[in-house]
């Protein structure tokens, strides 16, 4: 997990040279994109979109936005990704030290009862 720190700060990087970051951001705007994500994530799930997972495997040799378009764009798998997207982003644009948080979170749960004491 030592990586989701560097993987922040590249999207962040990223985004800022886009443009995103010129300005202070709003953390419930940066929230609410996170959701929209996650909303269009269970509408592609919904609707069967799926990727390709082959060619997300040759992608990852040979980038063709093409390709990325006709396959995996707007797909269940390509809309998890944004949403994990802007919240590394979010993480690097507010110094939140995700790996931190991440690890002391994983090892709170670790303690807690099964299903957290709850029926689901």
């Amino acid at each position: 997990m030592k990586m989701l720190n560097e993987l922040a700060n590249v999207i962040y990087l990223g985004n800022k040279s886009k443009g995103f970051w010129d300005q202070e951001r709003n953390v419930g705007e940066l929230l609410m994109l996170i959701t929209s994500e996650l909303g269009e994530a269970m509408e592609a799930h919904r609707k069967g979109k799926f990727a390709d997972v082959d060619v997300v495997t040759d992608l990852e040799v040979i980038f063709d936005k093409d390709t990325f378009e006709n396959n995996v764009k707007d797909t269940f798998e390509d809309e998890v990704a944004d949403a994990l997207i802007r919240i590394l982003d979010m993480c690097g644009g507010l110094a939140i030290d995700i790996e931190a948080h991440v690890n002391a979170k994983l090892k709170y749960n670790a303690t807690r009862e099964r299903l957290h004491g709850k029926n689901y």
